[in-house]
């Protein structure tokens, strides 16, 4: 698992997880301070996790930068 961090952004980039990354990006969000963003790197768009992150109070924007690179910018509403 690949989390680096900058200031107020943490990256957790889920192509590097082997399995399911869905608890590993749940320990990301779980532990996000206020005013962070953690920006979630995936092989494809995520659209089932938009849901879940709305239930929980999330703001998110995604971004396509590649034919396989998705970005997701996670922030709490």
């Amino acid at each position: 698992m690949s989390a680096s961090t900058a200031d107020d952004v943490q990256e957790l980039d889920a192509r590097e997880i082997e399995g399911e990354p869905f608890s590993d990006i749940q320990d990301a969000l779980r532990t996000l301070p206020a005013g962070e963003t953690l920006v979630l790197v995936n092989s494809f768009e995520p659209e089932p996790l938009y849901d879940v992150l709305e239930q929980r109070g999330f703001e998110y924007e995604t971004t396509q930068v590649a034919a396989d690179e998705w970005r997701v910018s996670i922030t709490h509403a």
